[in-house]
């Protein structure tokens, strides 16, 4: 059985290094065992319209990977549904279910889906995709009986992080790993060349000290928390 401590389903290849990257570094350095889901090929993600989807989605994988090694994780998972394409589905559900019991993580991390006015259809889907993969589905005998079946045993996972929350909840310290963090999100070229940011390092510290705002560190990340007992 392969083991998770940490599983970070993403929407798109990037979201997770601005979301999560510091404190997934920070808790590989602790020991723990991290895996990212990356769900669609992110295909779409440029205003080049050279660039045709095919073209992008190999190359943002290739980022993808990069930046995982980078933080030290220890798998990638893509699920290759096209950019702007997911779907609330049973079957997709049940993909990320088969994940959660194969891997038994602790925690789950994902996108918000709840977040207010313009925010990425895919990020909704997969914030509440994987809300409800998490309970009760990855948790009940009979959600999926050929995965029970398969020797795939119900798990239940501890805690839930949703970042690009609102209603911001928990706070971690990334300040002694935020050059990871940084040199992770460095690695998505094709996507930080679309960024009007002169200086990223200089762009990102500002918004992570403001993450932090109210905390004893200089440099955090911020989620919701759902803690499930």
């Amino acid at each position: 059985m392969r083991h998770a401590d940490i599983l970070v389903i993403t929407p798109h290849p990037d979201d997770a290094e601005f979301g999560v990257a510091g404190t997934i570094a920070r808790q590989v350095q602790k020991g723990k065992q991290a895996v990212y889901v990356v769900c669609t090929d992110g295909g779409k993600g440029t205003s080049d319209i050279g660039m045709k989807p095919e073209q992008l989605a190999e190359i943002r994988k290739k980022e993808q990977i990069a930046a995982a090694e980078v933080l030290g994780v220890n798998e990638v998972i893509f699920l290759g549904y096209p950019d702007q394409g997911l779907e609330d589905t049973s079957e997709f559900r049940k993909k990320i279910v088969r994940l959660i019991r194969q891997y038994q993580p602790r925690t789950v991390v994902t996108a918000d889906p709840y977040r207010r006015y313009v925010w990425h259809r895919d990020h909704r889907i997969t914030g509440q995709t994987v809300l409800d993969a998490v309970f009760p589905y990855a948790r009940d005998y009979w959600a999926y009986p050929d995965l029970t079946a398969e020797g795939l045993a119900p798990h239940k996972v501890e805690e839930l992080l949703f970042w690009a929350a609102e209603d911001i909840n928990y706070r971690t310290d990334i300040t002694s790993v935020f050059a990871l963090k940084l040199a992770a999100l460095r690695c998505h070229q094709s996507q930080m060349q679309q960024m009007d940011v002169p200086d990223l390092g200089k762009w990102l510290k500002a918004r992570c000290r403001t993450l932090a705002q109210g905390e004893d560190f200089e440099l955090g990340e911020a989620f919701h928390r759902v803690e499930l007992t």
